[in-house]
C-alpha cells in the first residue's frame, strides 16, 4: 500500500535514473544515471545551473511526468510503468511550490488552498474549508482568508501558496525556486515557514533554488550538472 512508509523510512528512492527528451534523431538525453534517496523529515536542496535537469527531476518525481528508464519509488511504490490513476493517487500525498506562485486569481485565498483537497474525496467540503482556514492562519493570513491575489504582497502570494501545499498533510513537498521572485527578507520568511511547517507535520521538502541565501536550511544540498549528480554534501 502507497500509504505504508518502508523500514528505513525512505520517502523517495531513486536508482539508475535516465529521461529522453525527444524521439528518433532529435532524441536527446537530459538525465544520466540519477542515484538517491530522500528520507522522512528530511529537507534537501538541488542546486545547478539552468538547463542542468532539476525541473525534470522535480517534475518526475512529483509524477507529472512518466519515468522513462530505471527507477524511481515513492513511499515503496514504483512510479516507472504506473497508471494515471496510480500517478494520481501518488500525486495525493505530494505538495508542490513553484516560483510563480500559480494562484486562480478569481478565487479567494481560502479558495485557492481548498482546491489542492479536492483530490481527497473523504473529506467533507465543511471540512475541506475549515482545514483550509487553519492552514492559512498558520502561515499568518487568518485576516486574509477572502483576499483575492490582486489584493495580496508576492510575500503573502507565496504563502498561500505554502498553506496550498501543506493543507493536506504530503509526505513530500516539492519546491522549484520558491524564493526566486522574492527580496531577500521576504524570501529568508518563506523558507523558515516551510522548514517549520514541514516538520511539525513529518514532512520533507526537496527544493529547487538558486538562492545561496537560503542553503543554511537545508540538510542536504545535492548538485546537478549536465544532467548529473556531481556532489551531495550532509
Amino acid at each position: 500500500m502507497l500509504d505504508n512508509v518502508t523500514r528505513d523510512n525512505c520517502i523517495v528512492d531513486i536508482r539508475s535514473l535516465n529521461h529522453f527528451f525527444g524521439s528518433k534523431t532529435l532524441k536527446s538525453q537530459i538525465l544520466f544515471d540519477i542515484n538517491f534517496s530522500i528520507y522522512s523529515r528530511e529537507i534537501v536542496i538541488m542546486t545547478g545551473p539552468s538547463g542542468s535537469g532539476k525541473t525534470t527531476l522535480l517534475t518526475l518525481i512529483g509524477g507529472l511526468r512518466s519515468v522513462q528508464q530505471g527507477s524511481l519509488k515513492f513511499l515503496g511504490q514504483e512510479l516507472k510503468g504506473a497508471s494515471n490513476q496510480e500517478l494520481v493517487h501518488i500525486r495525493r500525498h505530494i505538495g508542490y511550490i513553484f516560483q510563480a506562485h500559480n494562484l486562480l486569481d478569481f478565487l479567494t485565498a481560502r479558495q485557492n488552498v481548498q482546491m489542492s483537497m479536492e483530490l481527497h474525496k473523504d473529506i467533507s467540503e465543511k471540512e475541506a474549508c475549515s482545514q483550509s482556514e487553519a492552514m492559512l492562519a498558520a502561515v499568518k493570513l487568518s485576516n486574509r482568508v477572502d483576499y483575492y491575489p490582486s489584493d495580496l504582497s508576492g510575500g503573502q502570494k507565496q504563502r498561500v501558496a505554502i498553506a496550498r501545499a501543506l493543507v493536506s498533510r504530503p509526505k513530500l513537498v516539492l519546491a522549484d525556486e520558491p524564493t526566486a521572485a522574492l527580496d531577500s527578507k521576504t524570501g529568508r520568511d518563506v523558507v523558515n515557514l516551510m522548514q517549520q511547517l514541514a516538520y511539525e507535520q513529518h514532512c520533507s521538502i526537496l527544493m529547487v533554488t538558486h538562492d545561496n541565501r537560503i542553503l543554511d536550511i537545508a540538510d542536504r544540498i545535492i548538485h546537478m550538472e549536465d544532467g548529473r549528480l556531481t556532489q551531495q554534501v550532509s
